[in-house]
């Protein structure tokens, strides 16, 4: 199908500036109806142009041309949206990618921190373990009076709060003295015992109670070992089990009075812990048994 365009002659197409010339012309001119009659004439002559029906293809071909070109632009819009957004995204994976290289990097410092703290700890240990060893060296004296004075202080308390016992127990004067020098001896060792195991540990109320209760156990089912032989009947297991009782809570008793005047020692600082703490000055001569 051939379509046939009628392409206006050059006499219409000069028209328009013949025209225009004409406007500029009026614009010093006060005449009105000269101006009404143009715009008459423009208006015919664009309404004959545009009833034709040859042009009516044109102006359609021109209209879907136009729409084309909006979806154009408006696709073009979309694609520089999406090229907008995949450059940001690709900005936002560089930007993740260094700083996952920044936080490894980080990590492997903080490993290397730790690293060397740990083998400044354990340089450390080792220095103060020899210090400690050479101070010990040199207050080895001091260490010894100190366990001295914690002995005497335990086995003075342990046997007078074993005369009592000692008393109802025994049958006659040499009974009396042998029980009472084998609670000054086990009291003696308890308090050597006992410093040396609390240490500057002197709130550990389970470590205090614990080391007396040992010796007490341990004192008390001695001496029910040095008792009667058990039989395998009832009355014997009862007998054994009411005399281990009494044993061990005796001894408990004699040694928990220890324990507390051995604590109460350490805390008014009339007995030095073990080890000696160098920071403090020498105790008053009136302190020193």
């Amino acid at each position: 199908m051939n379509v046939m365009i009628r392409v206006p002659s050059l006499a219409l197409l000069s028209f328009p500036k013949a025209l225009l010339k004409l406007k500029c012309r009026s614009k010093n001119s006060d005449d009105n109806d000269f101006k009404d009659a143009l715009s008459g004439m423009m208006g015919e002559q664009v309404e004959q142009l545009l009833s034709k029906q040859e042009n009516k293809g044109l102006m359609d071909n021109l209209q879907q041309a136009s729409l084309r070109v909006e979806i154009a632009k408006t696709q073009l819009s979309f694609i520089q949206k999406q090229e907008l957004a995949l450059k940001q995204f690709k900005d936002y994976t560089q930007l993740l990618q260094v700083n996952a290289s920044q936080i490894a990097e980080s990590q492997r410092e903080i490993s290397e921190a730790k690293a060397m703290i740990e083998e400044a700890e354990r340089s450390l240990l080792l220095n103060v373990g020899g210090a400690e060893e050479g101070s010990q060296e040199i207050d080895r004296d001091q260490e010894r009076r100190e366990s001295v004075k914690a002995a005497s202080i335990s086995a003075l308390v342990g046997t007078l709060s074993a005369l009592p016992i000692c008393f109802l127990q025994a049958t006659d004067t040499t009974h009396l003295l042998l029980s009472l020098a084998i609670n000054f001896v086990c009291c003696a060792l308890f308090g050597v015992t006992f410093r040396y195991t609390v240490r500057t540990n002197l709130d550990d109320f389970q470590l205090k109670t614990g080391v007396a209760a040992a010796f007490g156990v341990v004192k008390g089912l001695a001496i029910l070992s040095a008792g009667p032989i058990l039989q395998l009947n009832f009355e014997s297991l009862l007998s054994y089990a009411w005399d281990g009782t009494i044993y061990v809570s005796e001894n408990l008793i004699i040694f928990l009075f220890a324990a507390i005047s051995l604590d109460y020692c350490l805390k008014t600082r009339l007995l030095s812990p073990f080890p000696i703490d160098r920071t403090v000055g020498e105790y008053p001569s009136k302190f020193v048994l």
